[in-house]
Order: structure tokens, then sequence, then C-alpha cells
């Protein structure tokens, strides 16, 4: 399941228009507990770049790698004025919605996952911007909420990416045992439901309600963090049903 590749490109803009309002006088110095070693500040000049990064790898149709420092203004501004940095950050998520809105949906083009075309980066800058988002909000005590349809998607993306990367899984060792499986449970959410079956190569996946060796429940939002590392598994935000441990290894050999 999809969103309309305009939705993304609005969605890009959304969620950094509500990340900039969360780091609005703030501490921008202050650390974010989920990327350690990244400040408030560090994490808006990564989103920022990462809108900068993906605009020119679209807007050039590179086909090949395409090194970040290459992107003029990627880095962000020169100074640590939070103005600065704020209008830095508008301006490559607005330019990054526009080039990808002129380029529509099959503009071939280079990602980390191999050959593929605008619609993956529309997709990717999406959810990267709404993780990151997560990120400052709990680093600032705030509250995290997305529309249903993007905070699903942003599961579904991550199982596609996580389906892609074969030689990451391969270098970070088995994601658990063949037949073990787990299902995410959105709670206020219909239809909101997911089922992953650990085999001996990977994993496959599909929206479906059925039992499972493990069971994350809860709402949507937070099923979403714990999946991304976001949330301790042990948050009362959510339940953990059957056999902890194999949701354990799952989190610890998916994360990037």
């Amino acid at each position: 399941m999809t969103l309309e590749h305009l939705t993304y490109c609005d969605q890009i803009v959304r969620q950094s228009a509500e990340l900039r309002s969360h780091l609005a006088g703030a501490d921008l110095s202050a650390p974010v507990p989920t990327c350690p070693e990244w400040t408030l500040r560090q994490l808006a000049r990564h989103v920022g770049g990462a809108h900068r990064w993906s605009t020119e790898i679209v807007r050039t149709k590179a086909t090949e790698p395409f090194p970040p420092d290459q992107v003029p203004g990627a880095a962000g501004p020169d100074s640590d004025d939070p103005a600065a940095l704020d209008a830095w950050l508008a301006e490559g998520a607005e330019n990054c919605a526009k080039v990808l809105r002129e380029a529509g949906t099959d503009v071939p083009v280079w990602s980390w996952t191999g050959p593929t075309t605008s619609a993956f980066w529309a997709r990717r800058m999406t959810h990267e911007t709404l993780v990151h988002r997560a990120d400052a909000a709990g680093a600032l005590g705030a509250a995290f909420t997305a529309p249903a349809d993007v905070a699903a998607d942003a599961i579904d993306e991550w199982l596609d990416v996580l389906s892609f990367a074969r030689a990451f899984r391969s270098s970070s060792g088995k994601l658990g045992e063949p037949g073990q499986s787990l299902h995410l449970h959105a709670t206020d959410v219909p239809d909101a439901e997911w089922v992953i079956e650990i085999g001996d190569d990977g994993f496959i996946w599909r929206r479906a309600h059925e039992k499972a060796t493990a069971v994350v429940r809860g709402p949507l939002t937070d099923v979403l963090r714990v999946l991304y590392r976001r949330l301790p598994t042990d948050s009362p935000a959510v339940e953990v049903l059957g056999e902890r441990a194999v949701l354990d290894t799952w989190l610890a050999k998916t994360a990037f």
C-alpha cells in the first residue's frame, strides 16, 4: 500500500514544518536520545541535507551514486542562528517537494537500494522526515502524532526497505529463527496490522491479522516508533505478548 505521489510531496513539506515547530525556541544543543551523539541542531542539519541530496538525485536524473558532499548547501547554514536553520530547513523541504512534483513518479534514478524511480525518493523523504520528527519530539518531551495513512505507510515502507537491503541483512546476522513471526497490531486504526515471517534468508511480510510468535499492540504511532527503535518495548504505551526475545532480536538486527 502506498500513498499518492502528490501526497508524499505535500507530506515532505508538512512533516518538515512540524519538525521546525518542535525546534522553535528549543535548545538546539540538547541531545537526541534516539540518535546517539546527535544534538537537535545536528538532527535538523541531517534532515535538511537529506532533502537536498534527494532533490539533486532527482533533478539531475542521477543513475549512479551521488556523493552527498557534492550537493550545494547540504551541510546547512554557515551560522548557528536558529532563524537561519529554520529558513534553511523550510527551503530544502519546499525545493524537494517542488522537484518531485515536477518529476512525477517515473523518472529513472539511482538509490541505495539499486535502480529505481523518482517515486522512491518521494516516499523515502516523507518517512525520513516523519521519523526524525519523532526523534525531535521525543528529545523535547513533545507529543508525536501523524495521519493514520502516513504512519501506516511508514511501516510498509520500512519493511520494504529492509526487504531490499539484502547485503545489510546478511552482514547483520539472522533476524531470528526460521518459523518465528511478529505481529504488529495498531489498536486505534482499523486493519492496521502486519505479520512478519522470518525465514532462512530474510523475511516476508503482509498486512494481516494472524497469530505470531511475538505481538506488539498499541496505538499506531507507538507501534511505528517501536519498529523504528524510537520507543522502548517496555513502554507502557504498547503491549508485547508472546516471546519478547523474538522482537528484541528483530529490532537489534534491523537497526541501521
